[in-house]
């Protein structure tokens, strides 16, 4: 039976149409996503700002008990939004992602007092610039970067125990090649992140779902994009005198 050229055409037609929606639908994911994030790092800085201007950060200095509840609330918040996020609601997974980006800033408002304002900002900069490259790349290349994300967490995992035996040996050495190391993998795993997060679209399937997906791509590009600061910062700050 021979098919008839129209019904052949339509489909076309149709696929196309569909194609033409789906990217669209994805193009705004990614948008929100991004917007999420640049939101959540404004907050973050805002805060970190102001701490160290007003003299709050020295004042949870001087009270250690205050100070390392500030240090881990953000590790507890964000390891609720990883595990709990499913079970909460749309609203209170904004909340707590608006409440962790906040605490972050609180956590580093020391950078204002330790590093110059001149190399923070060309840090941030060049931190920025990084980080558009690398996940424009990973949005628009067709190489599947699962394998790379694998090992990429491996050596996440890797500089998250150096770190932890550093905090006894106090090595510079090591600081120095953990921060060298901390680089290379939040540049690929900024690549790998939005690739991932790119993936997982077409599996919203209900508007709470995707919002909720919408944070947890936010979170994740926010966490890759300020650990990539930090780490610069260690390699290239000038320190205040």
């Amino acid at each position: 039976m021979t098919e008839n050229p129209a019904s052949r055409l339509t489909e076309s037609l149709t696929a196309r149409m569909s194609r033409a929606e789906i990217d669209a639908g994805l193009r705004q994911f990614m948008i929100s996503v991004y917007n999420y994030m640049a939101s959540g790092l404004a907050l973050t800085g805002v805060i970190a700002y102001v701490a160290a201007e007003t003299g709050l950060y020295e004042s949870l200095i001087k009270t250690p008990l205050l100070f390392w509840a500030v240090m881990l609330a953000p590790l507890a918040l964000v390891l609720l939004l990883s595990f709990r996020i499913e079970k909460m609601s749309l609203g209170a997974a904004q909340v707590t992602f608006w409440a962790y980006a906040g605490l972050v800033g609180l956590s580093l408002s020391g950078i204002f007092l330790v590093y110059t304002g001149t190399s923070i900002a060309r840090t941030f900069f060049i931190t920025a610039a990084t980080f558009l490259a690398m996940s424009l790349y990973g949005y628009t290349t067709r190489t599947d970067l699962a394998r790379v994300g694998s090992f990429l967490l491996m050596g996440l995992f890797g500089i998250i125990i150096a770190s932890l035996v550093n905090l006894f040996l106090a090595s510079s050495a090591v600081q120095l090649a953990i921060s060298v190391i901390g680089v290379v993998v939040f540049v690929g795993l900024t690549a790998y992140d939005t690739q991932r997060i790119k993936d997982i679209y077409l599996d919203s399937d209900s508007t709470v779902i995707a919002g909720k997906k919408v944070i947890m791509g936010a979170l994740a590009l926010y966490l890759d994009f300020l650990n990539l600061f930090v780490l610069l910062m260690q390699l290239t700050g000038d320190r205040r005198n």
